[in-house]
């Protein structure tokens, strides 16, 4: 049989006191016959905990309104948007950092997903990759990471070792640093510039926090990447003016747009389509303002790629 060393039993004894404290990790003893459930009561009870989450997310919106300011200002300086987490964390920072280009026409640099273990663990766990305190300092030092950036640790429990490493070290570095968590009185709140503690209660399973507490990450990351990029000018109103068009569904997509935008006819939203490259914003400013491309193009880069500021200064 093999022995534990002291120091690891004392240390994992620790770990299990602190887990004891959280709500993410709280026992629900109403639910130890759930297996024996008929298939729909079990989907009408997780069902009616998922409408929980808005409401605990709804509490939090000033701290992360705040926050996605922060970032707004950051990234409009140039700045970068760095998402930082382990396991089902990792995974929905990974997420929200990919939809970013062909949602907001971003260059891929711009915001970053890092997870403990690096890309293999999107798919597979890592085992010991979230204690690695070490490997999230190197990620970061990877990217070159600058005052202007922002870096956002996700953890459900809000002691992830590698989620407040990253955090801290962002911190010391002169970023700007957002810590999500679904617990109180986190270490990662603590850590960071931001702290956002969404507190959905207990799981369904008990530390199942792919359940809850990645709803709530879900729903917070949505509003992170999507309010900065309309403060950044990504959008036209609700229109995703600088969508990608990159195959045929999206083609569709940029033409409904500026149809939407504009009120022009088919034959004019191709012609404009085909005048500025396929670039959704461009295209509408030629069809709003009565300018030709080159001009449309000038006028947007003078606006830092703000539509309604071109319009503004294409009727001036």
């Amino acid at each position: 049989m093999t022995s534990v060393p002291a120091a690891d039993a004392v240390e994992s004894g620790r770990l299990r006191e602190q887990l004891a404290t959280m709500t993410t990790e709280a026992y629900r003893p109403e639910l130890a016959d759930i297996d024996r459930l008929p298939t729909l009561d079990i989907a009408r009870f997780m069902n009616a905990e998922d409408a929980t989450v808005t409401t605990a997310v709804a509490s939090r919106l000033p701290e992360i309104a705040a926050a996605i300011d922060g970032v707004a200002a950051r990234m409009a300086r140039g700045g970068r948007l760095v998402y930082a987490g382990a396991g089902t964390a990792g995974r929905l920072g990974i997420l929200d950092a990919s939809e970013c280009p062909p949602t907001f026409n971003t260059d891929p640099a711009q915001v970053v997903g890092l997870i403990a273990g690096g890309p293999t663990a999107v798919v597979n766990a890592v085992e010991g990759a979230e204690d690695r305190e070490d490997a999230a300092r190197a990620d970061l030092d990877a990217l070159a990471l600058t005052a202007d950036d922002v870096v956002v640790g996700i953890s459900a429990s809000g002691r992830t070792p590698y989620a407040v490493a990253a955090v801290r070290h962002a911190r010391a570095l002169g970023a700007l640093t957002v810590g999500l968590s679904c617990n109180e009185d986190s270490a990662l709140a603590a850590a960071a510039d931001h702290g956002i503690e969404v507190v959905v209660g207990p799981e369904t399973l008990t530390g199942s926090t792919r359940l809850k507490a990645g709803t709530a990450q879900k729903l917070v990351l949505n509003m992170i990447s999507t309010i900065t990029m309309i403060k950044l000018g990504k959008t036209y109103g609700n229109l995703m003016v600088d969508v990608r068009a990159s195959n045929e569904k999206l083609r569709a997509r940029a033409h409904r747009i500026v149809s939407l935008a504009t009120g022009a006819r088919d034959e004019s939203v191709e012609t404009a389509l085909a005048d500025n490259d396929g670039e959704v914003k461009n295209s509408i400013l030629t069809l709003l303002a009565s300018v030709d491309a080159p001009t449309a193009a000038r006028l947007l880069q003078d606006a830092h790629g703000h539509l309604r500021k071109a319009l503004e200064a294409a009727a001036a």
